[in-house]
C-alpha cells in the first residue's frame, strides 16, 4: 500500500506539472492574440521606415526605433552593440530589354546585392542560357563576350520550399564569379520564386577573389520574363539583351545590433537568445524578411512579462544587423559572447516569414530532440506539429557549440518565396493573426526551455481517466 501511495503521488505530481504548463502556454497564446504588439511594431517598421538595407538611413532609423520600444518594456538592460557593415546602394531603377527579329521586349530586372554597375550607357550582348554550373563549365570560353543567363528554376516538387531555394541559390550568389572567370560580360539570373510573375527578386551575390577586370554586372530577371527570354532564345540564338544598372559599393559603415535582456532569477549566467535580423532588402519594406522575425522576437520577451513568467535564465532578444549581405551582426554577437565567456545554452531565430507557424527545426543532439518531442502535446491545441532536426538560422549559427540547443521557427512556407527579396514584401502581405500565432509559439518554446533547461528535460505526459 505504501508503494502504491508513492506511485499515485508521483503520477499526480507529474500531471499537475503538465496541467500547469498547459495553462501557461494557453495564457501566452491568449496574450498574443488579444494583446499582442508585434503587428503594431511591424506597421511602424514597414510603413513609417521601410526597406532597411545595411548602412542606409532607414537601417539607422530602425535601430533607434526598436531600441526605444524595447526600453519601454521595462527590461533589465537594453543596449546597442557596434558592428561595421557593408554599404551598397542600388541607384536608379534598372532597365532591360531584348531584341529579336526586329522586335523589342521590355523585361523586369533588378541588380543583385553587391553587384557592380554597367557602364552609363548600359550593356548589350548576345545571350547564352545555362541551368547549372556544370553546364556552364562544359561551354568554357564559348561564353566569352556574352551575357550568361542562369535559368535554373526552383524545384516545384519539393514541399519544403527552402530546399528548393537552396537547390539553386548558388546561381544567384556565385553566378557572376563562375561566368566572370570564363570571360562573360554580364550575368542574368532567374529569380528565386516558385510563382510565375513579373517581379524580380534581389539577393546577395559575391565575386569572391575575382580581380576587378573580371567582375561583371549581375541582375535578377522575373520568372515570367525568364520564360519569355528562354523561349525567344530557342528561335533566335543571336538575340541581343540590353540592361543598365547604376549600383555602387561604398566603404563599410558603423551600425548596431539591438539587444535587450531580462536577467535570470536562478541561472543569470545561462543565456537564451531569441532574434531576427533588422536589415532587409530595399525593393519592398521587408515585412516578411525579416520584419516579422524582429517583432515576433521583441514580443517574446514582452509576452513572458505579460504572462507573469519570471525566467530562471537570462533571456535576450537580439535584433541582428546585416544578415542579408554579410552576416556581420551575427558574427559580431558571437564574437563578443566568446570574448566575454558567456554560456549560451539556447538560441531561437525567426527568419522564414510571418505566415502560420507549423513548428520548429532543431540543431541539437538526438537526446535533446527526443526530450523536446515530449512537449508536443502542449502545442497540439495550436496546430503546431513540426518538430524535426534541421537548420536553425543564419544569425544564430555563429553561436554554435557542443551543448547549445538551436532552433528555427518554421511557418508555412508555400507563399514565402512569392515575396522573398521582392517589391511585394510589404506590410499588406502579413496577416495579423498568423504573425501573433508565431510570436506565441516562439514564446512557449522559450518558456519551456527556460523552465526545464536544455539538459535533463523531464517528459510531459498526458494522463487520461
Amino acid at each position: 500500500m505504501k508503494q502504491l501511495a508513492i506511485i499515485l503521488t508521483l503520477l499526480l505530481s507529474i500531471n499537475a506539472t503538465a496541467q500547469t504548463d498547459q495553462e501557461v502556454v494557453k495564457t501566452i497564446y491568449s496574450q498574443s492574440l488579444t494583446n499582442g504588439k508585434a503587428y503594431q511594431w511591424l506597421d511602424h517598421l514597414s510603413n513609417q521606415i521601410g526597406g532597411r538595407l545595411s548602412g542606409s538611413t532607414n537601417a539607422e532609423k530602425a535601430v533607434q526605433y526598436t531600441k526605444q520600444e524595447l526600453e519601454k518594456l521595462g527590461l533589465d538592460k537594453v543596449w546597442l552593440q557596434e558592428v561595421m557593415v557593408p554599404k551598397w546602394e542600388r541607384g536608379a531603377k534598372e532597365v532591360a530589354h531584348f531584341t529579336t527579329q526586329n522586335n523589342t521586349f521590355n523585361v523586369n530586372i533588378c541588380a543583385l546585392g553587391g553587384s557592380v554597375a554597367t557602364s552609363k550607357k548600359g550593356l548589350e550582348a548576345t545571350v547564352i542560357e545555362v541551368k547549372s554550373f556544370e553546364e556552364l563549365a562544359t561551354l568554357g570560353t564559348k561564353v566569352k563576350g556574352k551575357i550568361v543567363f542562369f535559368n535554373g528554376a526552383m524545384n516545384p516538387e519539393l514541399i519544403h520550399t527552402f530546399e528548393a531555394y537552396g537547390g539553386c541559390s548558388k546561381q544567384r550568389y556565385a553566378g557572376a564569379y563562375e561566368a566572370g572567370k570564363l570571360g562573360a560580360v554580364g550575368v542574368i539570373v532567374r529569380s528565386l520564386n516558385l510563382r510565375q510573375d513579373d517581379l524580380p527578386h534581389t539577393g546577395s551575390m559575391s565575386y569572391m577573389d575575382l580581380p576587378n577586370n573580371q567582375r561583371v554586372p549581375s541582375a535578377a530577371i522575373s520568372t515570367n520574363d525568364a520564360n519569355k527570354l528562354s523561349q525567344a532564345l530557342k528561335k533566335d540564338v543571336n538575340l541581343k539583351f540590353y540592361f543598365k544598372q547604376s549600383c555602387q559599393q561604398f566603404e563599410d559603415v558603423l551600425s548596431y545590433n539591438v539587444i535587450g535582456e531580462i536577467t535570470g532569477s536562478q541561472f543569470p549566467d545561462e543565456y537564451m537568445v531569441v532574434g531576427g535580423h533588422l536589415d532587409s532588402w530595399d525593393l519592398g519594406d521587408g515585412s516578411h524578411d525579416d520584419g516579422a522575425g524582429v517583432v515576433q522576437s521583441m514580443d517574446v520577451i514582452r509576452l513572458l512579462k505579460e504572462s507573469g513568467i519570471k525566467p530562471k535564465r537570462t533571456i535576450r532578444v537580439v535584433l541582428f544587423m546585416n544578415e542579408e549581405n554579410g552576416l556581420r551582426g551575427g558574427k559580431k554577437y558571437a564574437e563578443e559572447a566568446k570574448r566575454k565567456n558567456e554560456n549560451h545554452v539556447f538560441a531561437l531565430e525567426s527568419d522564414s516569414g510571418g505566415f502560420s507557424p507549423r513548428g520548429f527545426s532543431f540543431d541539437c543532439s538526438e537526446a535533446a530532440l527526443n526530450k523536446v518531442l515530449s512537449w508536443q502535446s502542449l502545442f497540439k491545441p495550436y496546430l503546431i506539429h513540426y518538430f524535426e532536426k534541421g537548420y536553425s538560422g543564419a544569425d544564430i549559427g555563429p553561436l554554435k557549440n557542443d551543448h547549445i540547443v538551436m532552433a528555427g521557427l518554421r511557418p508555412d512556407s508555400q507563399r514565402y518565396f512569392d515575396h522573398h527579396h521582392a517589391a511585394n514584401d510589404t506590410f499588406d502581405a502579413v496577416n495579423k493573426r498568423e504573425l501573433e500565432l508565431g510570436a506565441a509559439t516562439m514564446t512557449s518554446l522559450v518558456y519551456l526551455f527556460d523552465k526545464y533547461g536544455t539538459s535533463n528535460i523531464p517528459q510531459v505526459k498526458e494522463f487520461k481517466d
